[in-house]
């Protein structure tokens, strides 16, 4: 399931170039255009992260962020304000907010900032703590993985590639994407890192027989799905 991610402000320009943006990175986007519609948006549908003005007409995004706080809405809450004073700053995060962002802010610090916030949420699945996919069992407390009645035994990073794919079942993930979740942005070391990873992870998932679940999408990535 894709995260759903709303975004509450009046700048027609800003909520546009953001819903644009993110939506071709492949997420749900829901809108508002002031701080009521917001809140009543969210009273019907949580959603995976809540990017805010702080400047909106009816209500402003800080009394946004302790509504939500106090209705025990614990959705990420990332900040937008034309405001760099610390007393701002520490105002927002006071009431509940993640994070903050100073407008002007460059996208591409917005994306990254949004990465961030995603990887904190908790893990969704059928089951707390376990995620299924066909005959494949996650278990994400115990760090364990099971294929129809078998065991398999990853290693760390194997665990962690396979826990990204089960939380995007037939969603393409881009290389890119998945060596900035799994090996971090900065990461310098070999690069084919991935393409040996994926072989091995395959070899494990399939080596009672079973058909491959991994599979490669030319010029685009992998996705989680059974044979075409």
């Amino acid at each position: 399931m894709r995260p759903h991610i709303a975004v509450i402000d009046d700048d027609e320009k800003i909520t546009s170039l953001l819903r644009r943006s993110l939506a071709f990175e492949g997420y749900e986007i829901s809108t508002a255009s002031d701080g009521a519609e917001g809140l009543n948006l969210l009273s019907k549908r949580q959603a995976d992260l809540v990017i805010l003005d702080v400047m909106m007409p009816k209500m402003d995004g800080w009394e946004v962020c302790r509504r939500l706080r106090e209705a025990g809405i614990s959705s990420p809450v990332l900040l937008l304000t034309a405001k760099d004073e610390v007393t701002d700053r520490v105002k927002g995060l006071d009431l509940g907010a993640d994070d903050y962002l100073v407008k002007p802010f460059a996208l591409e610090e917005l994306m990254a900032r949004v990465r961030a916030l995603l990887r904190r949420r908790p893990d969704k699945s059928d089951d707390e703590g376990h995620f299924r996919y066909d005959d494949l069992l996650l278990d994400v407390d115990g760090r364990e993985t099971m294929r129809a009645d078998r065991r398999i035994d990853l290693t760390a990073k194997e665990f962690d590639l396979l826990h990204l794919f089960m939380q995007n079942p037939k969603r393409v993930l881009s290389r890119d994407l998945i060596m900035e979740r799994i090996w971090g942005y900065d990461y310098s070391g070999e690069s084919n890192v991935l393409e040996v990873y994926i072989a091995m992870l395959r070899q494990k998932l399939e080596d009672g027989g079973e058909k491959r679940v991994i599979q490669t999408v030319r010029g685009a990535g992998y996705v989680l799905k059974g044979d075409s």
